[in-house]
């Protein structure tokens, strides 16, 4: 009997993008690359507009944010924890006229603390910070996001 292949961790993310939060998979936002301490997510700047012609702030906030999530799918023990944001600043740098992406890394260091503290105390908070950037790329939205890992069922 062979083993069962996990799927790519981008499939994992946008499936759970449809259902669990159906806004951010209706706007587009799709995860890009997804692997152990990093994640990059995208958005089309098509549909995603505003009344001047650029990208809709809570587009960029979705694009970043959504990063938090996808870095605990490939990173945590899911069957254990899972994550939430409890905090996250926004810092609109240029208007975005084209799609965008965005990225984030969690370092070792912080994957270790955050694994250890999480499974001692059952949960474990965390910063993670994201550049969003458009088709140039140019920095559109820097973000610092502050997610907790938590226990299933505290």
């Amino acid at each position: 009997m062979g083993e069962v292949e996990t799927p790519p961790f981008e499939d994992i993310v946008n499936g759970a993008l449809e259902f669990a939060i159906p806004v951010a998979h209706k706007m587009g936002a799709r995860a890009v690359e997804v692997r152990r301490g990093f994640a990059a997510t995208t958005v089309p700047v098509e549909g995603n507009g505003n009344h001047f012609g650029v990208m809709y702030a809570g587009v960029l906030f979705t694009v970043a944010e959504i990063l938090g999530g996808a870095i605990a799918v490939a990173t945590f023990d899911n069957s254990a924890f899972y994550p939430l944001v409890k905090d996250l600043h926004v810092f609109f740098r240029k208007p975005a006229k084209t799609d965008v992406r965005a990225a984030a890394t969690l370092s070792e260091a912080d994957i270790a603390r955050i694994s250890e503290q999480a499974a001692e105390h059952g949960k474990a908070d965390f910063t993670l910070r994201a550049v969003v950037t458009d088709a140039n790329g140019v920095v559109v939205a820097e973000t610092e996001g502050l997610y907790q890992l938590r226990a299933h069922g505290k």
